[in-house]
């Protein structure tokens, strides 16, 4: 009785397998990294440039060296002074270095948040035409399956849509 319920399994696994196999032969799958696909794009880099080299972004930067040079300063100034310090100068030194390296980590995360809000504001205005070149590129590929780029262990480059759809992206552009 037990051979036979084996034998019969065997038989239907080979079975599902070779529906399966059909099945599998007739899906083309392909990977895209989204963020590369549009941060890649010509258009889009001239909107970080020009963001970079906005008034407000360039005097946040200089604030952010400027702090980071006052504090080196200081800690080389505590480093070869602080043996001739009395107690309330080393005091007073360390709240010096405590407040320029608050500045400086202040500018530091208003940086930050003005890159994220650029690559949001980015996202937001080439997402609807990155959906338009990516379902174009499917369709002309045959691609029955699109996953993004980061839930796949590995692919081929030839599964690899991003660089076709930033060509199509940056001749939308022109």
């Amino acid at each position: 009785m037990g051979n036979v319920k084996a034998l019969v399994l065997v038989v239907l696994a080979g079975f599902s397998a070779l529906f399966s196999l059909s099945a599998v032969a007739e899906v083309k799958i392909a990977v895209i990294d989204i963020n590369s696909a549009i941060f890649a794009s010509e258009p889009a880099q001239a909107r970080v440039k020009q963001a970079i080299e906005s008034a407000d972004f360039v005097a946040l930067k200089a604030k952010l060296e400027g702090a980071s040079a006052d504090f080196q300063a200081l800690a080389k100034e505590a480093e070869s002074k602080r043996l001739t310090w009395s107690q309330e100068e080393a005091v007073a030194h360390q709240k010096k270095m405590e407040y320029v390296k608050a500045d400086a980590e202040l500018a530091n995360r208003k940086i930050q948040a003005e890159q994220q809000q650029l690559q949001q504001k980015i996202q937001q205005e080439f997402m609807p035409q990155l959906q338009t070149v990516i379902q174009d590129v499917v369709k002309e590929e045959g691609i029955t399956i699109l996953l993004r780029q980061e839930a796949v262990i590995t692919a081929a480059a030839e599964n690899n849509l991003t660089p076709k759809v930033i060509d199509r992206l940056n001749k939308a552009a022109k």
